[in-house]
């Protein structure tokens, strides 16, 4: 299963597994595939703690770490994070604070005790943020790739990037989106059809797929949106891709740090379950459909917020949820693909990436077959 990504970062297969969980990321490095840290949630110094426990628990094996830039947001061109987090502040309507709060009221979800550190909604959602977790990052040598989940990275990231030895690409949910990428220098792009879960585009990957690896050839590309299954990795390396970039696959397994009830959420999900919202973080966003998603949807209520303005209101309910998973089920961040009806039961990762491995080459032996009748 060698590709040129494969090689040039010295992992026996093609399977890049995004996750906020550490325990995952060692797992998948582990077992042959990379895992990849997903660095919104944590501040530089929380980063850092982080990546030395992955790096004692990865032996010699690479790993990655995955940040939020955005190409566009309010204030971008404000790199003092305090100042920023003040301007954004302003242009925060009450009314929405007011809704969100409503919400979470109504479906009984307690607030959080007085002292509790509480997030303000714009860590990690600006270059302001990012920079910092940049840094960290490459301090790590194990660390050996980057991405970038919103836009094309600055280019002084790139720079800087590049100059430590390292990989950085970004995500890409349009042909356009992948050029910019390409035209930037980046080592390869990551390409999300509709159906993945988080930020995605509104055209599926298997028509995705082939149009950007046409357009950015020869820079690699990661399959994303939709791949679950050794099936459907065959089908996007048969389609050009250089590897496959999952999400969703992970948030099920044995070593993820997911709540009780939210796990529950989640194995009990169908792949019709989900729907792309504006009404976490302000940008077209897959995960589940429920009563928070609803309510900003409807037409008498406040039209979500640009990004990062939506995260300041709807952190409250994303700190509530992760505090009071219980009470806060039906108003929930789950960000997931549409491949989650796959997720019926919790496996080990390591179980995960070799069974994707054997469907892979049950399906590339089936091709070859076929070939040859």
């Amino acid at each position: 299963m060698e590709t040129e990504m494969s090689r040039r970062l010295g992992i026996e297969f093609p399977i890049f597994a995004f996750t906020h969980c550490r325990d995952v990321v060692a797992a998948v490095s582990n077992a042959g595939g990379i895992g990849v840290l997903g660095a919104i949630a944590f501040t530089p110094e929380q980063l850092d703690v982080e990546l030395d426990w992955i790096d004692a628990h990865v032996g010699d094996r690479p790993y990655g770490v995955d940040i939020v830039i955005p190409a566009k947001y309010e204030g971008m061109d404000e790199m003092d994070p305090d100042k920023l987090e003040a301007q954004i502040q302003a242009l925060v309507p009450a009314t929405h604070k007011e809704f969100a709060r409503s919400l979470l009221a109504d479906h009984g979800v307690p607030d959080i005790p007085e002292g509790e550190q509480r997030s303000s909604g714009m860590m990690g959602w600006t270059a302001a943020h990012a920079a910092g977790l940049v840094e960290v990052a490459l301090q790590h040598p194990k660390v050996r790739l980057i991405a970038n989940a919103l836009g094309t990275p600055p280019p002084d990231v790139v720079e800087k990037v590049q100059g430590a030895g390292l990989l950085i690409g970004a995500l890409a949910g349009s042909v356009r989106h992948a050029l910019h990428h390409k035209d930037a220098g980046l080592d390869f792009i990551i390409c999300q059809g509709s159906e993945g879960g988080g930020h995605t585009g509104d055209v599926g990957s298997i028509v995705l797929w082939p149009e950007v690896i046409d357009a950015v050839s020869p820079i690699p590309v990661l399959a994303a949106g939709g791949v679950g299954s050794g099936r459907q990795m065959a089908a996007a390396l048969a389609l050009g891709a250089q590897g496959v970039w999952s999400g969703t696959l992970w948030l099920t397994v044995e070593e993820a740090d997911i709540p009780p009830k939210q796990m529950e959420t989640y194995l009990a999900a169908s792949s019709r379950d989900t729907v792309r919202s504006r009404s976490f973080t302000g940008k077209p966003c897959r995960m589940l459909r429920n009563d928070w998603t609803e309510a900003w949807d409807a037409a008498d209520t406040p039209e979500p917020l640009p990004m990062p303005m939506q995260m300041m209101v709807a952190i409250e309910a994303v700190s509530r949820g992760h505090r009071y998973p219980e009470q806060a089920r039906d108003v929930n961040f789950n960000p997931c693909g549409q491949v989650i009806g796959r997720a019926t039961s919790v496996r080990r990762a390591k179980d995960v990436v070799f069974s994707m491995v054997e469907e892979y080459i049950e399906a590339a032996e089936r091709m070859q077959a076929a070939l040859t009748v």
